[in-house]
């Protein structure tokens, strides 16, 4: 679907049109003739810098918000090492990817988008997921996201987007959530925006932890060699312990009950020694082959399928170290997708090229100045000579007479480095079209990728998208906004999306018209079908009282940990609770402060007295119904499965490990699986 003059999109912006004649202009007031496309040279060349509107726009928008980040305001970080598991010579020039026994320093920042830096970790959001690499050449920025593809195909609509999603600006209201009006007209009103809006409706919109999600660069790349040959890349960050999600039950809950989770749960882990840790995949397309791809590579809101370009794991990504000071940084820390190194290089997309602008130009509000790079967080290992000496908060002391270049009273100092000395070099692209604002034909397919991750999901993958856009959707007050997105977004996508949630918001089915592309489904998109075969870091909550069975206990949590679990005690009250051996343990949580979502298993141990008690508390009672009804798994040993008979729960339900041969094995091949979809009785729990 074209967004150009004659588009649907163009025709409903003129069924909106200010009846009083009102023109959009610049500040300057000179009226504006497009404000969706970037000035390129060629509808897929390179963004031109002339292009003021381009620039007003994008400088406005980046200094709305002092000091907080516009977006991406909610973050948390830690520090690591990145280390390459082999030379990439033949690919690329950059050193990080020379020497498999040399660990090059990183500090990563993970964040939502849209909330403010009050706001829960747990909503429904992009998250996103920045790397610094501290390089022996200079700091090389990977700013990507949790989801591979955009909302938008050019970096001049970014503003209207983030307006979009954030609190409508009459009331300021909702916080860090797009359930609202204007975020669905804006997605009603630009198709592009189809394939994204699959993502974060989808399980990947929240996260069970920053440890446990994907991370992408969004954009293309390039990869350039000592010899000059360019090569496009992509860029996947794949978690060791598996991806994995939260329902959106519990994301809600934990909002209210934890509102730090992911933050904690990251901290935390880097406490204990559970360094969290991806390995780093590209996708490696000859110049020669992409047009063959049938994918525009320039259009961010499209994704390469690993059915057609498989990943190439080139390294890996440990986190071991918490930052010592939030403010210093986490939140003076200043990410910039124009950071590159040798060997590193753009293509032309449009989204990427005015992000290249934004990030650079937000820091000048934010951390008040021009000097950012020389605070502690975002000072580059490499050493830094330049004549750039003055500006607000500079940190260093530059010494001599000379700031300016050619110069002979500094000795010529510093001098000019030779590609071969290490200095950096663009790939010599050949660009030639005229200066206009288009987008190209092939950025126009905007439903055929939505369509294949709808198609790629598992059923209750599926099912969760549907309900999520029917949450969504059913907080828009405006029934024109909801039925635009049914009829024009939803119908081009599949037919039993569309009316799944048409009629769960009591609109007509409209007739769907979904769109094909290359290929129909892409497996590996479903995290369903991701590695499920360890427990390592998983939370398992523990119900007791007086008088539980202390070797069922023990031989639980002996198994656990040596598989990498961990144990959570949780009675009624903190202190301690006795055992049938008359020894005492020590609760970690009492049932007021905690919930079943924060955990990814329950264990009941036997013990009659124990269960006897806890059938009479109803927050155990619902604490084993919650876990029952978001699909985690439970074990319970000897009397234990009586607390679950109480609660109303199927003790041979999938997931549900009652004691028996070979117990602790079991409980924890079903704590691995992470979910059990097919408790076809779970939604008449009553949780």
């Amino acid at each position: 679907m074209s967004i150009d003059a004659g588009s649907k999109t163009a025709d409903l912006r003129k069924e909106f049109s200010d009846p009083s004649g009102q023109k959009l202009t610049t500040d300057t007031g000179v009226p504006i003739e497009d404000t969706d496309n970037s000035l390129k040279v060629g509808a897929r060349g390179p963004t031109l810098l002339e292009d003021f509107h381009l620039r007003e726009k994008i400088m406005r928008f980046d200094h709305e918000r002092i000091p907080e980040r516009v977006v991406h305001a909610r973050g948390a970080a830690a520090h690591g090492y990145f280390q390459a598991y082999e030379s990439l010579a033949e690919l690329t020039r950059a050193k990080v990817f020379q020497d498999p026994s040399k660990k090059t320093p990183v500090f990563v920042r993970f964040s939502t988008v849209a909330g403010s830096r009050g706001s829960a970790d747990t909503a429904r959001d992009v998250r996103g997921f920045a790397v610094k690499f501290y390089t022996e050449e200079g700091n090389w920025d990977l700013v990507g996201n949790n989801i591979p593809v955009f909302f938008i195909q050019d970096g001049i609509k970014f503003p209207d987007i983030i307006h979009a999603a954030k609190p409508e600006p009459h009331n300021e209201i909702p916080q860090a959530a797009t359930a609202h009006d204007s975020f669905w007209d804006f997605v009603s009103l630009v198709p592009e925006t189809a394939h994204m809006i699959m993502w974060a409706m989808s399980d990947r919109g929240i996260p069970r932890s920053y440890r446990m999600m994907d991370g992408f660069g969004v954009h293309t790349f390039r990869f350039v060699n000592a010899q000059g040959v360019s090569r496009f890349v992509k860029f996947h960050w794949k978690p060791l312990l598996g991806v994995h999600s939260l329902v959106w039950d519990e994301s809600q809950k934990l909002a209210g009950k934890d509102a730090d989770y992911h933050r904690r749960d990251l901290w935390e882990a880097i406490e204990k020694g559970h360094f969290p840790e991806w390995e780093l995949a590209v996708q490696i397309i000859e110049e020669a082959d992409a047009d063959t791809l049938g994918i525009e590579l320039l259009d961010s809101t499209k994704l390469v399928p690993e059915e057609l370009v498989p990943l190439r794991r080139v390294g890996k990504l440990v986190l071991d170290r918490n930052p010592t000071n939030y403010f210093a940084e986490t939140e003076q820390v200043a990410f910039c997708t124009a950071n590159v190194v040798p060997g590193i290089d753009f293509t032309d997309d449009p989204l990427l090229h005015a992000r290249n602008f934004s990030y650079l130009d937000t820091q000048l509000t934010r951390l008040g100045g021009p000097n950012f790079n020389q605070l502690p967080i975002n000072r580059p290992l490499a050493p830094t000579h330049n004549n750039q000496h003055d500006g607000f908060q500079r940190h260093s002391i530059p010494a001599g007479k000379a700031n300016y270049s050619p110069n002979s009273l500094g000795g010529g100092c510093p001098f000019l480095a030779s590609q071969e000395q290490g200095g950096y070099r663009h790939f010599p692209q050949k660009v030639t079209g005229e200066k206009i604002r288009k987008r190209a034909d092939s950025f126009q397919d905007h439903f055929s990728q939505a369509g294949l991750f709808f198609r790629s999901m598992s059923k209750p993958e599926q099912e969760h998208i549907i309900q999520a856009l029917q949450f969504e959707l059913g907080k828009v007050e405006r029934e024109e906004v909801r039925k635009r997105v049914v009829e024009q977004i939803l119908a081009n996508i599949d037919a039993t999306l569309v009316q799944e949630v048409a009629e769960g918001l009591g609109l007509p089915v409209p007739k769907a018209t979904p769109v094909k592309g290359k290929i129909d489904t892409s497996p590996a998109l479903s995290m369903e079908n991701q590695k499920k075969d360890s427990i390592k870091t998983r939370r398992i909550g523990v119900l007791l009282a007086d008088g539980f069975d202390a070797a069922d206990l023990q031989n639980t949590k002996a198994a656990i940990e040596k598989a990498g679990g961990e144990l959570v005690l949780i009675a009624k009250r903190l202190g301690t609770v006795k055992g049938s051996d008359g020894k005492a343990v020590k609760v970690d949580k009492s049932a007021v402060t905690t919930g079943s979502f924060e955990y990814d298993a329950v264990f009941v141990p036997g013990g009659a007295a124990s269960v006897a008690a806890l059938k009479k508390e109803g927050d155990a009672l619902h604490f084993v119904q919650e876990a029952y009804r978001h699909c985690k798994a439970l074990g319970v040993t000897k009397e234990g499965a009586e607390l679950l008979k109480a609660a109303g729960l199927s003790t041979s339900a999938p997931g549900v490990v009652a004691d028996g041969q070979d117990f602790g094995a079991k409980f924890i091949a079903a704590i691995a699986q992470h979910r059990h979809w097919d408790r076809h009785d779970k939604e008449h729990v009553p949780a």
